[in-house]
């Protein structure tokens, strides 16, 4: 988003209270009609539901600047998902209602969040994982985590990421992970140490992702 609407939106959440969560902390359990809308000052948190199986499947990584839940704050749609502190988390709270009418006072945030959503590619990362193999289904998810978590310099980045992580966020299992990012390693487009991935090199990666 433009800075004028960035700082709209800091604006408009300062005149609530901080609040804080500790790493592993659950911001909104799923099932639970949640408190408000929460803006993220600091650190991450993650958006993940629970499989009939049991298993853990991130959907998305809120960094700051970013607030949710926005399905159940637009449509008054039940909270299906829980949101969990990622890292240590700095938020602040805003009531639906007043959230509500602060965006139709702003079309301009609407026209904003529509374009974001195309920017980054949600809709070419949802084809990956749908249509793709193991393999392109997780170099799409190190593609996309490179823009939420990663730490860029001169066309490499550094993510701070597990393979539990990345099974969870592509819903595919732990041993394919391995064995995928065995390839990735082979090519020489990633390294893995102590869950920081090493991307070497960006645009190599992003051609990985042809189906």
């Amino acid at each position: 988003m433009n800075d004028g609407i960035n700082k709209k939106i800091e604006t408009f959440f300062s005149q609530f209270k901080r609040q804080t969560y500790k790493k592993g902390e659950i911001v909104i359990r799923a099932d639970d009609d949640p408190k408000g809308v929460f803006y993220l000052e600091e650190g991450y948190v993650k958006k993940y539901v629970i499989s009939k199986k049991g298993d853990e499947l991130t959907l998305y990584i809120f960094k700051p600047t970013l607030f949710f839940p926005l399905g159940w704050s637009l449509n008054k749609s039940k909270n299906n998902y829980f949101y969990e502190a990622r890292t240590s988390v700095i938020a602040r709270c805003a009531p639906r209602d007043k959230f509500i009418e602060f965006i139709k006072s702003e079309p301009d945030l609407l026209f904003e969040l529509i374009k974001r959503i195309h920017r980054d590619g949600l809709l070419a990362h949802m084809t990956y994982l749908m249509a793709g193999n193991a393999y392109t289904r997780l170099a799409a998810e190190i593609y996309a985590a490179v823009k939420i978590l990663g730490e860029v310099k001169n066309g490499s980045a550094i993510i701070p990421i597990s393979e539990k992580e990345l099974a969870s966020m592509t819903g595919i299992t732990r041993e394919t992970v391995s064995r995928e990012i065995k390839i990735l390693k082979e090519k020489r487009l990633i390294e893995f140490s102590r869950s920081r991935l090493i991307i070497k090199n960006i645009k190599k990666l992003e051609k990985e992702l042809i189906i």
